[in-house]
């Protein structure tokens, strides 16, 4: 009786606990999404924003085009102002993803110790400052500074993925991870529609980004309302770090790329994961780095090939991109949050394999028809990756340690965005789309083989 009595308690606690698993992902989803919305209105813009600054003969963004004219004479870019102005934009684009890799570990290491709740705040905060600045800026020296605001507060995607990282269940965490993918995929696939719609849509005498901006500013005020009211504390007191200054002991380990490629951060203190967990979390770190080098680098210049070898409109543009969310969505939606704990890694080899020849007939892609079979496959795999290694990568680690993991790996991603669509640019222009999609492509082997090398996790929680 007592038995029976024990076993009923035990399953009401494993539903229980479920339940408020379920409800954090929920939430987490929600409130990452309204945030995306608001960040990808920003997308289709940019190089309408460059125009508009060039043409009103800002003196800050011209003496800043003259460099890069400079740079794209250098490396032999062909000398169309369009071409050069491309360049420049991916190059004001990287300041974003320079900022988070600074941020991204710092935010997660002073959540370590105060607690996930009270820092995801206070970087919406900082968004919603970013945003207002965009809205007001008139020159583009400020619209510059927005962007800059915008990335050092950026970490509330790390947190997102370290409170999804502090669920205790291994299945609650692979579930959380792939709905921060369908979260990213629904938010660039709607935001940048909206954002292109509000453009069109500007009244005579009006800057044509202002509406996109305060909409923005609305949608973080409204994820601000929801975090504030809605979120729970997810990393207990008992499990947190003693003091930030524990959390900041070697600055070198968070800001250094090396020291973060090595996860140097987390082998401070007392729970140091083991040797063999260590060596899968390096192998795990570069792989996902290498992947997102690759991968970022040609989804940049997808847009390129498109308009150079088909002629895409701006239309066309917007409708390419809004099949590849959608198709990722629903695989993440349906097929990756559905993938057992332990089989993460396999799937994302198989998607890996899948990305080569996806990439292969994009690069080659000589019409239409053979385009579009490269972009299924592209966004299948796209869907699969980084929420699988996401989830992998969040096994590992105590409870307090989780933040600094997660914000490690996502500096990592913002190290790889800042550097790979910059290196691919070039290559494009110097060698053409054919060798850069077929070399980036056969690229793809050597995260695909680093992930062999995984060997089983040894328990630490």
């Amino acid at each position: 009786m007592a038995l029976r009595e024990r076993e009923t308690s035990s399953s009401s606690s494993n539903d229980e606990q479920e339940q408020n698993c379920s409800r954090v992902i929920t939430i987490v989803f929600l409130a990452l999404f309204i945030d995306l919305l608001g960040f990808a209105l920003i997308l289709p813009l940019f190089p309408s924003i460059l125009d508009y600054y060039s043409q009103t003969e800002d003196g800050f963004y011209l003496s800043l085009q003259r460099g890069v004219d400079w740079f794209a004479v250098m490396v032999g870019m062909p000398p169309e102002r369009k071409y050069n102005s491309v360049l420049f934009g991916g190059l004001i684009g990287s300041i974003f993803s320079i900022l988070q890799f600074f941020s991204s570990p710092l935010t997660g290491a002073v959540s370590d110790c105060l607690g996930r709740r009270p820092v995801i705040l206070m970087t919406v905060v900082g968004l919603i400052t970013s945003y207002a600045l965009w809205a007001a800026s008139r020159t583009f020296g400020v619209f510059l500074l927005s962007r800059i605001v915008g990335g050092i507060s950026k970490g509330n995607v790390s947190l997102s993925t370290a409170i999804i990282a502090d669920l205790n269940s291994p299945k609650a965490r692979s579930k959380g991870m792939a709905m921060i993918g369908v979260a990213f995929s629904l938010g660039f696939t709607l935001g940048p529609m909206i954002g292109a719609y509000l453009a069109m849509e500007t009244e005579k005498g009006e800057v044509f980004y202002l509406r996109s901006a305060l909409l923005a500013v609305m949608f973080a005020v409204a994820d601000l309302i929801f975090i504030f009211f809605l979120l729970p504390e997810t990393l207990p007191k008992e499990k947190r770090v003693s003091s930030v200054t524990s959390g900041f002991q070697a600055a070198v380990d968070l800001l250094s790329p090396l020291a973060l490629f090595q996860f140097s951060a987390v082998t401070r203190g007392k729970e140091s994961p083991s040797e063999e967990n260590l060596q899968n979390l390096k192998i795990l770190g570069l792989a996902y780095f290498l992947y997102l080098f690759l991968f970022s680098g040609l989804e940049y210049t997808l847009s390129f090939l498109t308009h150079q070898r088909f002629q895409f409109s701006s239309m066309q543009q917007g409708k390419m991109f809004f099949f590849i969310g959608i198709t990722m969505a629903v695989i993440q939606g349906g097929y990756a949050r559905r993938i057992k704990p332990g089989n993460e890694i396999r799937a994302v080899k198989r998607a890996i394999m899948v990305l080569i020849p996806a990439f292969l007939l994009i690069g080659w892609a000589a019409n239409v028809t053979m385009l579009s079979v490269g972009l299924l496959l592209y966004s299948f795999a796209a869907a699969i990756v980084i929420p699988c290694l996401s989830a992998v990568v969040s096994g590992y680690g105590s409870a307090s340690q989780k933040g600094r993991v997660m914000g490690i790996l996502r500096s990592l991603g913002a190290l790889a965005r800042a550097l790979g669509p910059v290196l691919s640019a070039t290559v494009y222009w110097l060698a053409g789309a054919k060798v850069c999609f077929t070399a980036c492509g056969a690229l793809f082997l050597i995260p695909f083989v680093l992930l062999g090398c995984i060997k089983q996790q040894a328990k630490e929680e």
